[in-house]
């Protein structure tokens, strides 16, 4: 009996320990946020969470970035660093919240890394002296940590941008004019895959670095919808300009091949399935999802997608 009873133990911890393997050979991808300017609930402004091993990396810091991690139970204290894909509004606003309010609440200790394009150290000094009365009063009278408040903040220019425990970030140049630089980033880390677009056109220096990727997230615009909000012809097209249509985005995955394609950041926020996913249909019969707020998808031997299972907005 007692060597039965050694053996399950044997057993149990032997797949307690694959599990564990298995676990930290995945990258998990968390969709913060998903749209656009708009400020409509069951989009927030865009934002990506990285995990990969330990390490834990947020890509653009859209409106409600820290409410989505606390949804998801993450601590901002948990965040390695940030990178920025560009420096639109949409795309940073939140920052300031995520940095303040997470540094106060969350106790970080230690400074936080952020990498973007150039103007990224600039705007981060521009954030330092306009919140510099609040984390003065924060250190002194909430006792809050001098070092946890601190941002390491670097331009960045198109190459590997970080290298650290098997983690592999690489910026590329997107086509975003007249937003110059723009990136999109590739994450490798134990034999997987991740590139996110950022906001672009259609690419081929994109293509070039989606070549076999296990997960490509990439933006989309929907010019129906865009009609349907019945935009001054002009405005209309230059916000179609900017992005990419779903015929587009489907030409795209033809071409790369990924074993998942989603999309996010939907422009506009209100489009829906039915107006991106037929479209992409067209050109490309794939693997393929319309992203939303806080779903989840693991990338390893296999992808799997977790939708949440009700909107918490």
């Amino acid at each position: 009996m007692i060597i039965l009873r050694k053996l399950i133990q044997f057993a149990l911890c032997f797949v307690f320990l694959a599990l564990t393997n298995l676990q930290a050979q995945i990258i998990k991808v968390t969709l913060l946020g998903t749209g656009t300017p708009l400020p409509v609930m069951e989009r927030f402004g865009p934002s990506i969470l990285i995990e990969a091993g330990e390490q834990k990396f947020i890509f653009d810091a859209g409106r409600g970035t820290l409410q989505r991690l606390t949804q998801i139970n993450v601590k901002y204290r948990e965040i390695q660093g940030v990178f920025f894909t560009h420096l639109h509004s949409d795309h940073v606003v939140g920052f300031p919240d995520l940095w303040l309010t997470g540094w106060l609440t969350g106790q970080r200790v230690t400074p936080l890394k952020v990498w973007g394009p150039k103007g990224t150290k600039q705007m981060i000094a521009n954030l330092e002296k306009a919140f510099e009365f609040d984390i003065k009063i924060r250190i002194s009278d909430d006792k809050a940590s001098p070092d946890g408040v601190l941002i390491k903040a670097e331009d960045i220019e198109e190459s590997v941008v970080y290298e650290k425990n098997g983690v592999k970030v690489t910026a590329f140049e997107v086509d975003h004019k007249p937003i110059k630089p723009a990136f999109g980033y590739r994450i490798d880390y134990s034999g997987r895959s991740v590139v996110l677009s950022g906001d672009t056109r259609y690419s081929e220096n994109l293509i070039r670095y989606f070549k076999g990727v296990d997960l490509l997230i990439h933006e989309v615009v929907s010019p129906e919808t865009i009609a349907r909000m019945k935009y001054p012809t002009e405005r209309a097209k230059a916000i179609i300009g900017h992005h990419t249509t779903p015929e587009q985005a489907g030409e795209i995955f033809s071409l790369v091949k990924p074993r998942m394609a989603v999309f996010s950041h939907i422009v506009p926020s209100t489009a829906t399935e039915q107006d991106i996913i037929p479209l992409t249909r067209k050109n490309y019969s794939g693997a393929v999802e319309l992203g939303e707020d806080l779903m989840v998808i693991e990338v390893g031997e296999k992808i799997e997608i977790r939708r949440p299972i009700a909107k918490t907005n």
